[in-house]
This record gives structure tokens, C-alpha cells and sequence, in this order.
């Protein structure tokens, strides 16, 4: 395995610390042979079928059953009718957790970045999950692919992990009905440095 990309151990530990340490590292997408990456700089943890924002709450269901299985796989789901989103699979195989990455700061393929959001400024490439997914072509064809592995499609390299001092925490984002005290539950991460 090539040293830069995070193994298997990264994502079976707690997901809020996935979630935390997933900031600053680089996000990898091999379309049409072509690289496109950028820098994880916002992510939100889910964690559980207690948790009722978590897709997990409602138990293991083929579309589901990817948060599951072993570690550092990719859950992909359609949401809105519209947008693809990407997960990282998170701590031991059996309970479900993933990690929502819901913002990129680009790095390489620009080009074809910039034509996949075409007619956008540069800062609304990849600042929303919805757009992550547009951006690098990740479609649900890559769902439960394997984000440890260097010739995969998909997959999460060592890059520049995040000072404490430079990350915020704060609720996760479009939960409005979900009660509490998963409403509050600080399991957002933004690196703001960037």
C-alpha cells in the first residue's frame, strides 16, 4: 500500500475523531485516468442508529447496508433528487457511522473541475457536499469502493492535517427536525485556516 493514503486503521476508530482528523487531508478522484484533488476542509460526523440525524437510524437496509461493513469504505447516497453524497465509513464493522465530507479546497484538475461547475466562481467549486460530488464526478457507481486503495477510484491520501487552533466546531447542517440532543451535537469540523 503506498504510504499516503490512509489505511483501514484511520476510519475503525471513533467517528468524531474521523470526522476531525479527516481535515487536511486530500481527497483523490481518478476520472477517466485523470487526478482530481483537493484538500477536506469541512466534514460532519454521524454515528449510530442512536443517532437520529444518522441514516443508521432506522436500521441496516440496502441502502444502509454499506455504513456496516468495514471501514474506510465509501457510503454514496442521492439526496434531493439531485446530488450525489460522499462518506467515509467509519469505526468497527458492524456499526454504522460515516463521515460526510461537505467541502473541498481544490488542488489538481482544475480544468476539469472548473468544467464540471461551469459558470461558477472558483470559492463555489467544492463548498458544499452536493458540489464535492459534482465536481469530481463521484457517482453512486462507487459506492461501497474502498478508500484505502492507492489504484482505486476513490481514495483519501495523508496531506496537511489541521492545527486544533485553525478547526471550529458547531452543529451539523440541515437537521432542522431532528431533535435533541442530536440537533446540537457539535460533530461538524471546518478548517477555517484555509
Amino acid at each position: 500500500m503506498s504510504p499516503r493514503v490512509l489505511p483501514a486503521s484511520f476510519y475503525d476508530r471513533d467517528v468524531v475523531q474521523v470526522a476531525r482528523g479527516l481535515l487536511g487531508m486530500r481527497l483523490v478522484r481518478i476520472l477517466e485516468g485523470q487526478r482530481l484533488a483537493g484538500i477536506i476542509v469541512e466534514t460532519e460526523a454521524y454515528r449510530g442508529e442512536d443517532d437520529l440525524a444518522c441514516h443508521a437510524r432506522a436500521g441496516k437496509t440496502a441502502r444502509t447496508a454499506v455504513m456496516y461493513g468495514p471501514p474506510g469504505r465509501a457510503y454514496i447516497y442521492f439526496t434531493y433528487g439531485m446530488h450525489w453524497l460522499l462518506n467515509c465509513v467509519s469505526q468497527p464493522e458492524g456499526y454504522p457511522a460515516a463521515v460526510l465530507v461537505r467541502a473541498l479546497l481544490p488542488l489538481e484538475g482544475l480544468e476539469v473541475i472548473s468544467a464540471r461547475r461551469a459558470g461558477r466562481s472558483k470559492a463555489q467549486w467544492c463548498n458544499g457536499p452536493g458540489k464535492v460530488c459534482q465536481a469530481l464526478g463521484v457517482t453512486g457507481a462507487l459506492n461501497g469502493g474502498d478508500l484505502c486503495d492507492p489504484r482505486g477510484e476513490l481514495f483519501i491520501e495523508l496531506y496537511q492535517p489541521v492545527p486544533e487552533s485553525a478547526v471550529q466546531t458547531s452543529p451539523r447542517v440541515g437537521i432542522d427536525r431532528v431533535p435533541e440532543p442530536w440537533l446540537s451535537m457539535p460533530w461538524r469540523f471546518v478548517a477555517y485556516s484555509h
